[in-house]
C-alpha cells in the first residue's frame, strides 16, 4: 500500500484552516506479538478523512494494541502504522495533529478539570482562552469544571478526555471507547460532534463496543478478530449482506444460482437467501431458466447480527476468519 506523505507544515495547515485533506491513517501489514501470542496479525486497512470509521472487535481482539502502535505507545514487530505517511513520533505538534482518547482515568485526582486542561494547553502552546470553550462544548462548564477529577463520574471523566482530545483542534481523532459511561444525551452530543468533525474533513477513528450507537455513527467499518481483519468497508455495503428471492420454483432457481457461484439458503418453502450474486445476476438466472419470481430484494442485516457472524470464530474456536467478507 502507498499513501502520499504530508509534510508537517501541511498537517498544521489542515489543522488550522482545513484547506487540504486531513491525513489518511494507514496500517500496513502490522503484526505484534507478546511472547508466543500474536495480538495483531498482518493487519492492513486505511482510515479516510471526511468519514467516521468504526473500529470493532471482541474483547482481546487487538483493537487497543493496534491504536497504541499508531500512537507510538507500542512497537510493531512487522509492518507500519502511519498518519499521512509519517509516524506519530515525528510530529513536533502532536496535540495539534491527533486528538486521542485512550485511558479515561489518565488524570491527577486532586486536580480540577479546568486545571487539567490548562496544564495541557500550556504544554502544547495553546491559548488558555480555548480551555473554557472546550469545557462548554463537552458539558463541563461552571462548577463541574472546578471540581476535582477524583470526584468525577465515569461519564464526566469521558467528557474531560474528549475536551483534551479536541483542545488542539487536530485534524485527526483516534478515540477508544469514547461513549463509555456517557448518558443518552452525552452519547447523542458525542455523535453529533464526531459527525460534524468528519463532515468538516477530519479523519475520525472510533473504537467501541456499543454496536447500536456505531450503527448510527459510522460511515465505514473495520472489524478485527484475534488480531486479524475480518470485515471492512462502507457500512451501507456491509449491511447489505444478501438478497431475498421468493419464487414458486425454488429448487430450479437454487440449482441455477449455485451453478453461477451463489451461496443459497432456504428461508421457507418459497424463499431463498442468496449471497455472492447481485440482484441483476439473480434476475438474469431466473429469466434464463424460466423461473417466475414474486419477490427480489436486498436483505439488510443489523450491525449486531453482522458482528456476531464476523466474529463467530471467537466463540466456536477454530472457524477460519479468512472466509469472512472484506469489501474494499
Amino acid at each position: 500500500m502507498s499513501v502520499t506523505s504530508l509534510s508537517e507544515s501541511e498537517v498544521t495547515a489542515a489543522n488550522r484552516s482545513r484547506q487540504i485533506p486531513s491525513p489518511v491513517l494507514e496500517f500496513d501489514r502490522v503484526t505484534k506479538r507478546y511472547g508466543r501470542t500474536t495480538v495483531v496479525d498482518d493487519l492492513s486497512f486505511t482510515v479516510q478523512p471526511g468519514r467516521v470509521t468504526g473500529f470493532l472487535g471482541p474483547n482481546g481482539s487487538g483493537k487497543s494494541t493496534t491504536i497504541k502502535i499508531l500512537l507510538g505507545l507500542a512497537s510493531a514487530d512487522k509492518g507500519r502504522a502511519t498518519i499521512g505517511g509519517r509516524f506519530y513520533r515525528e510530529f513536533s505538534d502532536p496535540t495539534g495533529t491527533v486528538g486521542v482518547i485512550l485511558e479515561p482515568n489518565a488524570f491527577h485526582p486532586g486536580r480540577s478539570g479546568r486545571n487539567h486542561l490548562r496544564i495541557l494547553a500550556e504544554a502544547a502552546g495553546i491559548a488558555p482562552s480555548r480551555v473554557d470553550g472546550m469545557l462548554d462544548d463537552v458539558g463541563l462548564s461552571g462548577s463541574a469544571a472546578d471540581r476535582r477529577v477524583g470526584a468525577y463520574s465515569l461519564g464526566m471523566r469521558q467528557r474531560l478526555s474528549l475536551a483534551a482530545a479536541l483542545l488542539g483542534d487536530p485534524p485527526v481523532l483516534v478515540l477508544d471507547e469514547p461513549a463509555n459511561g456517557l448518558d443518552p444525551q452525552g452519547i447523542h452530543t458525542l455523535r453529533d460532534l464526531l459527525r460534524a468533525r468528519a463532515a468538516g474533513g477530519d479523519t475520525v477513528l472510533v473504537s467501541s463496543h456499543i454496536l447500536a450507537e456505531m450503527e448510527l455513527l459510522a460511515d465505514d467499518l473495520v472489524v478485527i478478530d484475534k488480531g486479524r481483519l475480518v470485515a471492512s468497508g462502507p457500512m451501507a455495503d456491509l449491511q447489505q449482506i444478501a438478497n431475498v428471492v421468493r419464487t414458486p420454483d425454488p429448487n430450479t432457481l437454487q440449482r441455477a444460482l449455485e451453478s453461477s457461484g451463489g451461496m443459497v439458503e432456504r428461508a421457507d418453502d418459497e424463499t431463498l437467501i442468496v449471497r455472492g450474486l447481485s440482484l441483476d445476476e439473480i434476475g438474469d438466472q431466473a429469466f434464463n431458466h424460466q423461473v417466475r419470481v414474486h419477490e427480489l430484494s436486498p436483505k439488510v442485516g443489523s450491525l449486531e447480527e453482522l458482528f456476531l457472524s464476523w466474529t463467530a470464530g471467537s466463540r466456536s474456536n477454530g472457524e477460519d476468519n479468512e472466509k469472512a467478507k472484506v469489501l474494499s
